[in-house]
Protein backbone atom coordinates (compact mmCIF):
# COMPACT_ATOMS: atom_id res chain seq x y z
CA UNK A 1 0.00 0.00 0.00
CA UNK A 2 2.75 2.36 0.72
CA UNK A 3 4.65 1.82 -2.44
CA UNK A 4 1.05 2.34 -3.99
CA UNK A 5 0.72 5.48 -2.12
CA UNK A 6 4.24 6.71 -3.36
CA UNK A 7 3.53 5.69 -7.20
CA UNK A 8 0.46 7.56 -7.15
CA UNK A 9 2.05 10.73 -5.58
CA UNK A 10 4.78 10.38 -7.92
CA UNK A 11 2.53 10.28 -10.78
CA UNK A 12 0.56 13.04 -9.38
CA UNK A 13 3.73 15.60 -8.62
CA UNK A 14 4.59 14.90 -12.36
CA UNK A 15 1.09 15.33 -14.59
CA UNK A 16 1.43 18.43 -12.37
CA UNK A 17 4.97 19.46 -13.20
CA UNK A 18 5.34 20.16 -9.46
CA UNK A 19 2.38 22.42 -9.26
CA UNK A 20 -0.02 20.30 -7.23
CA UNK A 21 -4.15 21.47 -6.70
CA UNK A 22 -5.35 20.77 -3.37
CA UNK A 23 -9.14 20.47 -2.31
CA UNK A 24 -9.86 22.74 0.40
CA UNK A 25 -10.22 21.15 4.00
CA UNK A 26 -12.81 22.47 5.97
CA UNK A 27 -13.16 22.16 10.08
CA UNK A 28 -15.87 21.96 11.73
CA UNK A 29 -15.67 23.40 15.44
CA UNK A 30 -18.75 22.39 18.41
CA UNK A 31 -17.67 25.04 20.46
CA UNK A 32 -17.98 28.46 18.84
CA UNK A 33 -20.11 29.94 16.36
CA UNK A 34 -18.75 30.24 12.80
CA UNK A 35 -18.90 33.85 10.90
CA UNK A 36 -20.01 32.67 7.23
CA UNK A 37 -17.23 34.23 5.59
CA UNK A 38 -15.50 31.55 3.80
CA UNK A 39 -17.14 31.34 0.11
CA UNK A 40 -19.20 28.33 1.03
CA UNK A 41 -22.84 27.77 -0.29
CA UNK A 42 -24.64 28.94 2.99
CA UNK A 43 -25.94 25.35 3.48
CA UNK A 44 -22.35 23.91 3.42
CA UNK A 45 -21.44 25.81 6.64
CA UNK A 46 -24.08 23.26 9.19
CA UNK A 47 -21.72 20.26 10.17
CA UNK A 48 -24.66 18.48 12.00
CA UNK A 49 -23.10 17.10 15.60
CA UNK A 50 -19.62 17.90 14.56
CA UNK A 51 -20.36 21.75 14.78
CA UNK A 52 -20.27 24.47 11.91
CA UNK A 53 -17.34 24.76 9.40
CA UNK A 54 -15.14 27.71 10.88
CA UNK A 55 -12.15 27.06 9.73
CA UNK A 56 -10.04 25.63 6.63
CA UNK A 57 -6.71 24.32 6.69
CA UNK A 58 -4.30 24.47 4.11
CA UNK A 59 -1.77 22.02 2.77
CA UNK A 60 -2.13 20.43 6.24
CA UNK A 61 -1.07 17.06 7.40
CA UNK A 62 -2.41 17.79 10.92
CA UNK A 63 -5.78 15.68 12.04
CA UNK A 64 -8.13 18.28 13.87
CA UNK A 65 -8.60 17.22 17.29
CA UNK A 66 -12.19 17.29 17.34
CA UNK A 67 -14.47 15.20 19.73
CA UNK A 68 -16.16 13.74 16.62
CA UNK A 69 -15.85 14.08 13.05
CA UNK A 70 -13.97 12.01 10.16
CA UNK A 71 -10.69 10.31 10.48
CA UNK A 72 -8.95 12.65 8.22
CA UNK A 73 -10.42 16.14 9.47
CA UNK A 74 -7.86 19.11 8.79
CA UNK A 75 -6.11 16.88 6.44
CA UNK A 76 -5.75 18.12 3.04
CA UNK A 77 -5.73 16.18 -0.53
CA UNK A 78 -4.16 16.09 -3.46
CA UNK A 79 -6.39 15.86 -6.46
CA UNK A 80 -5.27 14.64 -9.72
CA UNK A 81 -5.23 15.18 -13.31
CA UNK A 82 -7.83 12.70 -13.01
CA UNK A 83 -9.80 13.77 -10.35
CA UNK A 84 -8.55 10.89 -7.64
CA UNK A 85 -7.45 12.27 -4.40
CA UNK A 86 -4.55 11.31 -2.32
CA UNK A 87 -4.57 12.10 1.47
CA UNK A 88 -1.66 14.60 1.98
CA UNK A 89 -0.29 12.79 4.86
CA UNK A 90 0.14 10.20 3.70
CA UNK A 91 1.83 11.30 0.23
CA UNK A 92 4.51 13.27 2.76
CA UNK A 93 4.79 9.81 4.56
CA UNK A 94 5.77 7.94 1.83
CA UNK A 95 7.22 10.18 -1.02
CA UNK A 96 8.75 13.12 1.26
CA UNK A 97 11.70 13.41 -0.94
CA UNK A 98 9.64 14.20 -4.14
CA UNK A 99 7.30 16.80 -2.24
CA UNK A 100 10.40 18.29 -0.05
CA UNK A 101 13.18 17.52 -1.58
CA UNK A 102 16.23 15.04 -0.15
CA UNK A 103 17.63 17.49 1.88
CA UNK A 104 14.63 19.11 3.92
CA UNK A 105 13.42 15.50 3.42
CA UNK A 106 16.23 14.07 5.44
CA UNK A 107 16.80 16.82 8.25
CA UNK A 108 12.89 17.65 8.82
CA UNK A 109 9.77 16.18 9.63
CA UNK A 110 7.16 16.75 6.85
CA UNK A 111 5.85 19.72 6.14
CA UNK A 112 6.32 21.01 10.09
CA UNK A 113 3.78 23.86 10.14
CA UNK A 114 0.07 24.09 10.05
CA UNK A 115 -2.01 27.58 7.45
CA UNK A 116 -5.02 27.86 8.37
CA UNK A 117 -8.26 30.45 7.58
CA UNK A 118 -10.23 30.67 10.76
CA UNK A 119 -13.85 32.40 10.63
CA UNK A 120 -15.57 32.92 14.06
CA UNK A 121 -18.44 35.20 14.87
CA UNK A 122 -17.54 35.39 18.39
CA UNK A 123 -14.05 36.14 20.10
CA UNK A 124 -12.22 32.25 20.60
CA UNK A 125 -11.78 32.09 24.17
CA UNK A 126 -9.03 33.37 26.28
CA UNK A 127 -6.65 30.65 25.92
CA UNK A 128 -3.21 29.13 25.94
CA UNK A 129 -0.87 26.52 23.61
CA UNK A 130 1.89 24.50 25.99
CA UNK A 131 5.45 25.37 25.74
CA UNK A 132 7.58 22.45 23.95
CA UNK A 133 8.59 20.70 27.58
CA UNK A 134 4.67 20.67 28.53
CA UNK A 135 3.38 19.68 25.12
CA UNK A 136 5.92 16.71 25.11
CA UNK A 137 4.67 15.51 28.30
CA UNK A 138 1.35 14.15 26.20
CA UNK A 139 3.02 13.74 22.68
CA UNK A 140 2.27 16.86 21.50
CA UNK A 141 3.91 19.99 20.14
CA UNK A 142 4.20 23.65 21.24
CA UNK A 143 2.35 26.13 19.15
CA UNK A 144 3.91 29.18 18.09
CA UNK A 145 1.69 30.94 15.54
CA UNK A 146 1.56 34.32 13.51
CA UNK A 147 -1.50 36.06 12.45
CA UNK A 148 -2.35 38.09 9.52
CA UNK A 149 -5.93 40.20 8.82
CA UNK A 150 -6.43 40.38 5.46
CA UNK A 151 -8.10 43.31 4.02
CA UNK A 152 -11.68 43.56 2.58
CA UNK A 153 -14.03 41.33 4.40
CA UNK A 154 -16.27 42.05 7.02
CA UNK A 155 -14.27 42.16 10.76
CA UNK A 156 -17.51 40.60 12.59
CA UNK A 157 -18.86 41.86 15.95
CA UNK A 158 -15.69 41.79 18.28
CA UNK A 159 -12.73 42.73 16.26
CA UNK A 160 -9.85 43.01 18.82
CA UNK A 161 -7.87 40.52 20.22
CA UNK A 162 -6.95 39.81 24.13
CA UNK A 163 -3.50 39.10 24.31
CA UNK A 164 -0.85 38.83 27.34
CA UNK A 165 -1.70 40.32 30.48
CA UNK A 166 -1.43 44.30 32.49
CA UNK A 167 1.88 44.53 32.89
CA UNK A 168 1.63 46.27 36.18
CA UNK A 169 -0.09 42.91 37.15
CA UNK A 170 2.38 39.82 39.01
CA UNK A 171 2.63 36.03 38.08
CA UNK A 172 1.92 35.76 42.06
CA UNK A 173 -1.58 37.46 41.89
CA UNK A 174 -2.63 35.92 38.75
CA UNK A 175 -1.53 32.78 39.82
CA UNK A 176 -4.18 33.09 42.83
CA UNK A 177 -6.54 34.72 40.66
CA UNK A 178 -6.37 31.84 37.29
CA UNK A 179 -6.81 29.37 40.17
CA UNK A 180 -9.89 30.40 41.56
CA UNK A 181 -11.32 31.61 38.38
CA UNK A 182 -10.58 27.96 37.02
CA UNK A 183 -11.69 26.11 40.10
CA UNK A 184 -15.18 28.21 39.59
CA UNK A 185 -15.32 28.18 35.75
CA UNK A 186 -18.59 30.40 35.53
CA UNK A 187 -17.51 33.80 33.43
CA UNK A 188 -15.25 35.21 31.01
CA UNK A 189 -13.91 37.57 33.93
CA UNK A 190 -10.39 36.71 32.98
CA UNK A 191 -10.53 38.83 30.39
CA UNK A 192 -10.36 41.88 32.47
CA UNK A 193 -6.85 41.36 33.37
CA UNK A 194 -5.69 41.21 29.89
CA UNK A 195 -4.91 43.93 27.17
CA UNK A 196 -7.23 44.50 23.61
CA UNK A 197 -5.95 45.29 20.59
CA UNK A 198 -7.52 45.87 17.38
CA UNK A 199 -7.77 43.53 14.33
CA UNK A 200 -6.73 46.03 11.80
CA UNK A 201 -6.60 44.68 8.06
CA UNK A 202 -3.09 43.92 6.89
CA UNK A 203 -1.62 44.10 10.31
CA UNK A 204 -0.83 40.57 12.61
CA UNK A 205 0.72 39.42 16.11
CA UNK A 206 3.29 36.76 16.52
CA UNK A 207 2.26 34.57 19.66
CA UNK A 208 4.56 32.59 20.79
CA UNK A 209 3.46 29.37 22.92
CA UNK A 210 2.89 30.20 26.63
CA UNK A 211 0.95 33.69 25.89
CA UNK A 212 -2.67 33.94 26.80
CA UNK A 213 -4.89 35.27 24.05
CA UNK A 214 -8.51 35.16 23.07
CA UNK A 215 -8.50 35.79 19.71
CA UNK A 216 -10.80 38.59 17.76
CA UNK A 217 -13.58 38.40 15.21
CA UNK A 218 -11.42 39.58 12.28
CA UNK A 219 -11.37 36.97 9.48
CA UNK A 220 -8.17 35.47 9.89
CA UNK A 221 -4.97 33.87 7.77
CA UNK A 222 -2.55 32.46 10.54
CA UNK A 223 0.50 30.29 10.40
CA UNK A 224 1.84 27.88 13.13
CA UNK A 225 3.67 25.15 14.47
CA UNK A 226 2.46 21.81 13.13
CA UNK A 227 0.01 21.42 16.30
CA UNK A 228 -3.56 21.45 17.55
CA UNK A 229 -2.80 21.70 20.90
CA UNK A 230 -4.39 23.61 23.81
CA UNK A 231 -6.39 24.87 27.24
CA UNK A 232 -9.05 26.82 27.20
CA UNK A 233 -8.83 29.16 30.16
CA UNK A 234 -12.43 30.77 30.28
CA UNK A 235 -15.45 28.90 31.45
CA UNK A 236 -18.13 31.23 29.09
CA UNK A 237 -17.87 32.55 26.09
CA UNK A 238 -20.08 34.59 24.26
CA UNK A 239 -22.50 33.76 27.00
CA UNK A 240 -22.78 30.01 26.44
CA UNK A 241 -20.39 27.59 28.83
CA UNK A 242 -17.55 26.47 28.05
CA UNK A 243 -16.81 22.82 28.91
CA UNK A 244 -14.11 22.68 31.55
CA UNK A 245 -12.76 19.10 29.63
CA UNK A 246 -10.82 21.79 27.24
CA UNK A 247 -9.27 23.20 30.34
CA UNK A 248 -7.52 20.21 30.71
CA UNK A 249 -7.42 18.71 27.08
CA UNK A 250 -3.76 18.59 26.46
CA UNK A 251 -2.76 17.70 30.47
CA UNK A 252 -1.53 14.66 31.24
CA UNK A 253 -3.49 12.13 33.17
CA UNK A 254 -1.07 12.10 35.96
CA UNK A 255 -0.76 15.88 36.17
CA UNK A 256 -4.46 16.38 36.27
CA UNK A 257 -4.59 14.23 39.17
CA UNK A 258 -1.58 15.58 41.42
CA UNK A 259 -2.13 19.21 40.28
CA UNK A 260 -5.58 19.71 38.86
CA UNK A 261 -6.29 23.71 37.74
CA UNK A 262 -2.31 24.65 39.05
CA UNK A 263 -0.74 22.47 36.36
CA UNK A 264 -1.93 25.11 33.68
CA UNK A 265 0.12 27.41 35.55
CA UNK A 266 3.02 25.63 34.72
CA UNK A 267 2.65 26.17 30.43
CA UNK A 268 2.31 30.59 31.17
CA UNK A 269 5.29 32.38 30.47
CA UNK A 270 5.30 35.13 32.73
CA UNK A 271 7.78 37.47 31.14
CA UNK A 272 6.23 37.87 27.90
CA UNK A 273 2.22 37.77 29.30
CA UNK A 274 3.65 41.02 31.42
CA UNK A 275 5.69 42.71 28.85
CA UNK A 276 4.94 46.45 28.85
CA UNK A 277 6.21 46.54 24.93
CA UNK A 278 3.84 43.78 24.22
CA UNK A 279 2.58 45.25 21.36
CA UNK A 280 5.62 46.23 20.44
CA UNK A 281 7.25 42.96 20.75
CA UNK A 282 4.50 40.78 19.54
CA UNK A 283 2.85 43.21 16.25
CA UNK A 284 3.44 42.09 12.79
CA UNK A 285 3.05 44.14 9.90
CA UNK A 286 4.21 44.10 6.19
CA UNK A 287 7.29 44.55 5.06
CA UNK A 288 7.94 44.95 1.57
CA UNK A 289 10.75 42.38 -0.14
CA UNK A 290 10.33 43.73 -3.94
CA UNK A 291 7.58 45.82 -6.00
CA UNK A 292 6.80 48.09 -9.39
CA UNK A 293 4.45 49.47 -11.41
CA UNK A 294 2.51 46.21 -11.40
CA UNK A 295 3.28 43.85 -8.64
CA UNK A 296 4.20 44.23 -4.41
CA UNK A 297 5.66 41.41 -2.60
CA UNK A 298 5.65 41.54 1.17
CA UNK A 299 6.44 39.45 4.65
CA UNK A 300 3.32 39.21 6.37
CA UNK A 301 3.75 36.34 8.53
CA UNK A 302 6.81 36.33 10.69
CA UNK A 303 8.94 36.27 13.92
CA UNK A 304 10.80 32.72 14.21
CA UNK A 305 12.70 30.43 12.12
CA UNK A 306 9.29 27.88 12.66
CA UNK A 307 7.69 29.17 9.76
CA UNK A 308 7.08 32.46 7.54
CA UNK A 309 4.94 33.67 5.04
CA UNK A 310 4.78 36.24 2.25
CA UNK A 311 1.74 38.25 0.47
CA UNK A 312 2.07 38.61 -3.54
CA UNK A 313 -0.22 41.55 -4.46
CA UNK A 314 -0.27 41.46 -8.37
CA UNK A 315 -2.58 44.31 -10.21
CA UNK A 316 -4.42 43.72 -13.68
CA UNK A 317 -2.39 42.87 -16.72
CA UNK A 318 0.21 41.89 -13.96
CA UNK A 319 3.02 39.75 -14.36
CA UNK A 320 5.62 38.59 -11.87
CA UNK A 321 8.19 35.49 -11.58
CA UNK A 322 10.29 34.84 -8.72
CA UNK A 323 11.75 31.40 -7.00
CA UNK A 324 11.64 30.40 -3.52
CA UNK A 325 14.15 28.21 -1.36
CA UNK A 326 12.12 24.75 -0.75
CA UNK A 327 8.37 23.77 -0.70
CA UNK A 328 5.46 25.84 -0.22
CA UNK A 329 1.86 26.11 -0.69
CA UNK A 330 -0.33 28.99 -1.47
CA UNK A 331 -3.66 30.39 -1.41
CA UNK A 332 -5.12 32.42 -4.04
CA UNK A 333 -7.27 34.91 -1.73
CA UNK A 334 -8.80 37.28 -4.54
CA UNK A 335 -8.55 37.68 -8.27
CA UNK A 336 -8.34 35.43 -10.66
CA UNK A 337 -5.08 34.57 -13.22
CA UNK A 338 -2.24 31.47 -13.30
CA UNK A 339 0.26 30.70 -11.00
CA UNK A 340 2.68 28.33 -13.56
CA UNK A 341 -0.04 27.99 -15.65
CA UNK A 342 -2.51 26.39 -13.74
CA UNK A 343 -5.91 28.36 -13.43
CA UNK A 344 -6.84 30.04 -9.51
CA UNK A 345 -9.44 32.13 -8.66
CA UNK A 346 -9.63 33.45 -4.95
CA UNK A 347 -12.63 32.55 -3.30
CA UNK A 348 -13.63 29.78 -4.80
CA UNK A 349 -12.31 26.95 -2.61
CA UNK A 350 -11.05 24.07 -4.50
CA UNK A 351 -9.83 26.56 -7.06
CA UNK A 352 -7.61 28.64 -4.82
CA UNK A 353 -4.70 26.53 -3.18
CA UNK A 354 -1.67 24.97 -4.23
CA UNK A 355 1.15 22.66 -3.14
CA UNK A 356 4.76 23.47 -4.77
CA UNK A 357 6.99 20.77 -4.36
CA UNK A 358 10.53 21.66 -3.68
CA UNK A 359 11.96 20.85 -7.32
CA UNK A 360 9.63 23.64 -8.92
CA UNK A 361 9.99 25.97 -6.30
CA UNK A 362 13.67 26.88 -6.38
CA UNK A 363 12.90 27.12 -10.77
CA UNK A 364 11.20 30.53 -11.79
CA UNK A 365 7.40 30.12 -11.33
CA UNK A 366 5.28 33.08 -12.89
CA UNK A 367 2.31 34.56 -11.31
CA UNK A 368 0.01 35.95 -14.35
CA UNK A 369 -2.97 38.30 -13.41
CA UNK A 370 -5.39 38.26 -16.21
CA UNK A 371 -8.69 39.75 -14.05
CA UNK A 372 -10.14 42.78 -13.13
CA UNK A 373 -9.05 43.05 -9.81
CA UNK A 374 -5.94 42.87 -7.72
CA UNK A 375 -4.80 39.27 -7.40
CA UNK A 376 -3.22 38.04 -3.86
CA UNK A 377 -1.17 35.51 -3.06
CA UNK A 378 -0.54 33.52 0.09
CA UNK A 379 2.30 31.81 0.15
CA UNK A 380 3.06 29.47 3.56
CA UNK A 381 6.65 28.14 4.08
CA UNK A 382 8.14 25.76 7.11
CA UNK A 383 10.47 25.95 9.07
CA UNK A 384 14.35 26.92 8.26
CA UNK A 385 13.01 27.60 4.84
CA UNK A 386 13.11 31.10 4.86
CA UNK A 387 16.07 31.37 7.66
CA UNK A 388 16.27 35.55 6.96
CA UNK A 389 12.78 36.16 7.30
CA UNK A 390 12.50 39.49 8.92
CA UNK A 391 12.72 39.25 13.00
CA UNK A 392 10.59 41.52 15.30
CA UNK A 393 13.07 43.68 16.60
CA UNK A 394 12.46 43.47 20.61
CA UNK A 395 11.86 46.82 22.73
CA UNK A 396 13.18 46.41 26.25
CA UNK A 397 13.10 48.53 29.62
CA UNK A 398 15.95 50.34 29.87
CA UNK A 399 18.53 49.53 32.66
CA UNK A 400 18.66 51.84 35.80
Amino acid sequence: MNDDVRTRTAKAIDDAGGVVTLDAALVARDWIAGGRRMGLPETDYDAGERGMISERWLASTTHADNTCGPDDEGISSIRTASGERINLKSAVDHASDLILGDAYAASHNGLGRLAKIYDFNARIPFHIHPPLDQAQRVGRNSKDEACYFPPGVPVGPHPESFLGLHPSLTAETMSRYFLDEWRQWNSDHVLSYSRAYLNVPEGGFFIPSGVLHAPGTALTIELQEDSDTLAMLQGVNDGRPVTKELLFKDVSAADRASLGERALLEWIDWNENLDPYFYENHRIEPRVITSSDHHEEAWILYGSRKFSGKRLLLRPGGRYQSTERGVFNVLVWSGAGTIDGVPVTGGKPDHDELLIVHDRAIAPIEYVNDGEENMIVIKFFGPDINPHSPAIERMALASS
